[in-house]
């Protein structure tokens, strides 16, 4: 279940506060030091620190050209 567009466009990155993108079920930021990605869960993103990983650099960048298409 994709997460609605207006509620993602004023989402951000609990730890860089920058934007974020949806992508194979789970909300990456757009901030290439952090990289991190938070878990889509039954519909509802699950925005805390704790709960989100850090991706490796080039799973963020397929993640971020995913993102775009």
């Amino acid at each position: 279940m994709a997460i609605d567009p207006q509620l993602l466009s004023i989402m951000v990155c609990p730890v860089s506060h920058a934007p974020l993108v949806e992508f194979d079920g789970w909300l990456v930021s757009t901030d290439a030091e952090t990289r991190r990605r938070y878990p889509i869960r039954d519909g509802i993103p699950v925005m805390l620190i704790e709960e989100s990983e850090e991706m490796s650099p080039e799973t963020w960048q397929q993640a971020q050209r995913g993102a775009s298409q």
